[in-house]
């Protein structure tokens, strides 16, 4: 029996984020600590498995209502509804035959969610990668983080954008230009600048995450769309200046100007709390982590926090510090 096996893997938004929604440019790593894995194999009927994220059974009242609070309402199972769907229809508009064989699919997943380390596009990206060598169907890497997105977007009505789907496509570090005169189209997807990096031009980089708390990137995205899209002066002028941090974060890796890149990431969060409001708990990590001496932005959407530190004498009182809050703390693996 054929059975393949996908993994995709956490992200972390280093600089210029949340820029990537709005024509701008970002850099993000992945972090290979997390992952979700897909695995598909031959089967009579097309059958999706639920996994644990899709549970229906709860112990009582107030263990669904806490677990809504945390999880919200969806588990990953429309996730793989959906990218089956479009990737259906991909194949439908390229004139690409699909085969009989029917399958059963199932997902697993150890990404934090909803603190902003991108779960629910690595469970996409991963079914992708499953129903491509399933099918011996190759969608180009270009194109895979726009498909990506169109399934959030287009079929399930989640704001976002490409920032996420183009690290877990390309993995390592990259920096992305979204300027609208780099965008191209391929297979009738809109395509940008993707340049990798190489990672070992990093400083010490952290990764730091809520234990108990969390936030759904809908609930940070869709306010500061509106005002983006009203035209609010001190919005627009943000993500042009977002895009700044990350063209002269791409520099300052480049040059190994490591200091340079801790004032970059303390910037990045310095600017989004002056046109956001953003729950104190979140805000809490970032300060926490700044009387420590490291640097702390935002990995994502909130929840999560990326920085820099200068030894391990550091890391270990940011450790102590953030544990006193019920955060975590970890060092990534990107490679």
């Amino acid at each position: 029996m054929l059975i393949i096996r996908k993994k995709a893997h956490a992200r972390a938004g280093f600089l210029g984020n949340p820029s990537d929604g709005y024509h701008g440019k970002t850099i993000s790593f992945i972090v290979k600590n997390f992952a979700a894995e897909v695995v598909l194999y031959e089967w009579d009927t097309v059958d999706i498995v639920l996994a644990d994220q899709d549970r229906g059974r709860f112990r009582s009242v107030f263990d669904l209502a806490n677990d809504v609070k945390l999880h919200g309402y969806y588990g990953g199972i429309r996730l793989i509804k959906a990218t089956i769907k479009r990737f259906v229809e991909y194949c439908e508009a390229h004139n690409l035959n699909l085969h009989s064989q029917n399958f059963s699919i199932r997902y697993s997943s150890d990404i934090p969610r909803q603190v902003g380390l991108a779960g629910s596009s690595s469970i996409i990206v991963a079914t992708l990668r499953c129903l491509m060598e399933f099918y011996e169907i190759e969608i180009p890497a270009e194109a895979q983080p726009s498909f990506v997105l169109s399934v959030e977007q287009e079929e399930l009505g989640i704001s976002a954008g490409l920032q996420d789907r183009v690290i877990q496509v390309y993995e390592g570090l990259v920096y992305m230009d979204f300027d609208k005169t780099a965008e191209k189209k391929v297979h009738g997807y809109p395509c940008y600048h993707y340049e990798r990096l190489d990672a070992g031009l990093m400083p010490n980089v952290y990764i730091a995450y809520h234990n108990g708390l969390s936030e759904p990137t809908e609930v940070y995205h869709n306010d500061i769309r509106g005002r983006f899209l009203r035209g609010e002066h001190e919005v627009v002028e943000a993500m042009n200046q977002f895009a700044r941090i990350a063209a002269d974060g791409r520099q300052a890796l480049l040059s190994g100007d490591h200091e340079r890149i801790s004032y970059l990431i303390n910037e990045n969060f310095d600017l989004r709390k002056r046109i956001s409001r953003l729950p104190d708990w979140q805000v809490r990590m970032v300060e926490v982590a700044r009387s420590c001496g490291a640097s702390a932005k935002f990995a994502g959407s909130g929840g999560a926090i990326v920085g820099t530190y200068k030894d391990e004498s550091m890391l270990k009182d940011l450790m102590n510090q953030l544990s006193g809050i019920s955060v975590k703390t970890l060092v990534p693996v990107t490679g």
